[in-house]
């Protein structure tokens, strides 16, 4: 990010190395500012909820677009006028504009996270810190949102810093491959532009054809990739190639229609993609050449601060306005302050309407004014720190270095508070209880230490690893449990929530010597239902070819004793749909002719369970949910309930999980139920074995144990 600028042309000096080129001239181009506004504005409103603004994301796609237009517009300058420009002066510049902003809100991210979150996501958010402190946050969430065991964790307050890795990394490439066109061209004593502009079209059109190849495999990487984003500060840096020429071809009153139709359809294009895209819209792929044309359709078509002959019906005169080209010089800072203001806001208050979040968005621009004020702007116009490169350098590095320090005392105080949350509940695991209201058989405490302790929560899966097959594959592999040659095995089949019973399902066995196959996948609902699926952000047809599959492997196979199915019943909302799915399914297994039992759903809590548990131990009824918000429908267990069907029983512990009562607790008996906000710790299913086993013995599904 830099000054506001525009590109003229002008005839270079008739020098060997500069014989053909043109000189690009730097001028303050205010439209640019009040751009930068539209950008925040919508980004605003879309991180608040506000209606209409369902597509306000693309604002990041307008900054991207714009800071490769200035950036490579300011290269262009040096090149032209020097045949050559200082990397270490470009860092240097980009050090004290983007870096002591940034450090600041990081550092001060870090101190509210210790005033307002739990231990253990102020052991996440550290982890964040340090991602987002050296550039690399865009990755780190990539991880994240592709995995789908970590699909309910908490929006981290520093993950709008992607995007700031992403232009970072782009111009830690960006920089030195024009500073070697630039010196290749001096030495053959060549004009350097042709060879930007092959760069520039050949980087802008690969990462192009990478991010619609990526949006269809993979959303979340498309989104967040560098490599992936790269065209958009490309096709900034074309606009700015191309400035001189449309300069000149609009220049004058004969333009003034075309300037005119070029920016406001421009504007139009970002406006429409801000109302009408969505979460569902393919993204980046395709649409984001909506909102990157536009972008550069404006600042081609904007004016400079000197021409008089731009006419007011240009959309420049109106962004070029000094309510619009305030907002603009606070857009850095407010984008950096408003959503660690909203999320812990949230994290504190819990979710808040539109309404609410506007407000607080809006109130974030008073620590951005301050930071511009009292941070950005003295040591980025800073004559001292500008007259060598090694201080802005150095400005940069502090600003780097004291958020890597707040994210190191914030997580490594946590940390220690977690290690000895785990030392205090160590110990054997309780017996569960067979039957009654109680979970264990000798009733536990109800405040204390938990197990597992939140930080092995997270990480207490069933030990099936492989098995639980993830949202690319198409086909499980071979997975038995057990004793080992037995001809008798249960299958235990469905998504994730079939996948959380395994210790259960698997100690029933195991006391008959039997052993159990496990056909489970992630995301993926057991009744014949075609989704989308977030980690693929786009139709998961893997899941339709795997169920298929799974359904064709129990068919070929053996008679099983017992099939135990269970999905999550919440991946549609339309309940004939869904019916027909489940028919589809049910008649499958019933014709196998082995007896299947239907596990109705766990609860759910719509948040991260272990980290409110974390901060919670002296009263885990703070972590408890209501009960109409844990235990939506389950409309196939209240069929079976009702009605029953021929070879389906419905096995219902839910009383287990979810006493009588207004709410349903995380916690029952020291036993910390859930591992996020909807599956179960494997320790909790150990506890639950003897009465799953009671309850299929209590049903006819079962013989009794050694027979």
């Amino acid at each position: 990010m830099t000054a506001p600028v525009t590109l003229t042309a002008t005839p270079a000096p008739a020098t060997p190395s500069r014989a053909a080129a043109l000189r690009y001239r730097l001028n303050f181009r205010p439209d640019i500012e009040g751009l930068r506004a539209v950008a925040i504005l919508t980004v605003l409103g879309f991180h608040a909820g506000v209606p209409h603004f369902s597509g306000g994301y693309v604002g990041v796609d307008v900054f991207f677009v714009v800071s490769g237009f200035l950036i490579t517009g300011l290269l262009l300058a040096r090149v032209t006028a020097n045949g050559t420009f200082s990397l270490a002066d470009f860092y240097a510049r980009r050090a004290r504009r983007i870096l002591p902003a940034a450090g600041v809100t990081l550092a001060a991210t870090a101190a509210a996270c210790y005033l307002l979150l739990a231990p253990l996501a102020r052991v996440d958010v550290a982890y964040d810190l340090i991602a987002a402190a050296v550039s690399a946050a865009n990755w780190r969430f990539v991880a994240g949102q592709t995995d789908y065991l970590a699909a309910h964790a908490e929006p981290s307050p520093v993950l709008h810093f992607w995007s700031l890795a992403v232009e970072e990394q782009f111009y830690l490439g960006w920089a030195p491959v024009l500073l070697l066109v630039a010196v290749l061209a001096r030495r053959w004593g060549r004009s350097a532009l042709p060879g930007i502009a092959v760069v520039a079209g050949v980087v802008t059109a690969g990462s192009f054809a990478l991010n619609v190849r990526w949006t269809a495999a993979s959303a979340p990487l498309a989104y967040l990739g560098s490599p992936s984003r790269a065209w958009q500060f490309g096709a900034g840096a074309t606009a700015a190639l191309a400035a001189p020429y449309a300069a000149r071809m609009l220049a004058g009153r004969g333009g003034t229609l075309a300037r005119a139709v070029l920016g406001w359809g421009g504007v139009a294009a970002i406006g429409w993609a801000t109302v009408t895209f969505d979460g569902l819209t393919p993204y980046p792929g395709l649409a984001a050449l909506v909102p990157t044309l536009g972008a550069s359709a404006v600042v081609l078509a904007g004016h400079r601060a000197d021409d008089r002959s731009a006419s007011g019906v240009e959309v420049g005169r109106l962004l070029a306005t000094g309510p619009a080209r305030t907002v603009g010089r606070l857009s850095y800072t407010w984008y950096l302050w408003h959503w660690p203001v909203l999320v812990l806001a949230q994290a504190r208050l819990g979710e808040l309407g539109w309404p609410a979040r506007l407000a607080l968005v809006l109130a974030a621009g008073v620590p951005a004014a301050l930071t511009t004020r009292l941070v950005e702007r003295p040591l980025r116009f800073s004559l001292v720190v500008a007259a060598r490169p090694r201080r802005g350098l150095a400005v940069g590095a502090t600003a780097v270095a004291v958020p890597l320090a707040a994210a190191l005392l914030l997580g490594s105080g946590a940390i220690r508070i977690l290690e000895g949350n785990a030392r205090d509940a160590a110990g054997p695991l309780p017996a569960g209880a067979a039957a009654g209201p109680w979970l264990l058989a000798t009733p536990g405490p109800d405040h204390g230490p938990v197990r597992p302790a939140p930080a092995q929560a997270r990480t207490d899966f069933p030990p099936t690893a492989g098995c639980e097959v993830p949202p690319d594959a198409t086909r499980s592999p071979p997975c038995r449990y057990g004793t080992p040659g037995s001809p008798d095995r249960i299958v235990l089949i469905g998504d994730s929530h079939a996948g959380q019973w395994f210790t259960a399902v698997d100690e029933v066995a195991r006391r008959r010597g039997w052993s159990v196959e496990v056909l489970v996948k992630q995301g993926c609902p057991l009744p014949r239902l075609t989704v989308r699926s977030p980690q693929l952000g786009r139709d998961y047809t893997e899941c339709d070819t795997w169920r298929r599959r799974a359904l064709d492997r129990i068919a070929a196979g053996s008679r099983p004793r017992l099939i135990v199915a269970a999905s999550l019943n919440r991946y549609t909302g339309d309940t004939r749909a869904l019916a027909r799915g489940w028919d589809d399914t049910l008649d499958r297994l019933v014709a196998t002719g082995a007896p299947v039992a239907y596990l109705r759903d766990t609860p759910t809590f719509g948040r991260d369970v272990p980290t409110c548990v974390s901060g919670a131990l002296d009263s885990w009824s703070r972590c408890a949910v209501g009960r109409d918000v844990a235990l939506p429908p389950d409309r196939l267990a209240e069929r079976l309930a009702l009605s029953g069907r021929p070879g389906v029983s419905l096995v219902d512990l839910t009383g287990a999980l979810c006493p009588p009562g207004p709410r349903c607790p995380a916690v029952r008996e020291g036993v910390l139920l859930y591992r996020d906000g909807a599956h179960l710790t494997s320790t909790a299913a150990t506890v639950l074995a003897p009465r799953l086993d009671a309850e299929l013995s209590r049903l006819g599904l079962l013989p009794e144990a050694g027979r």
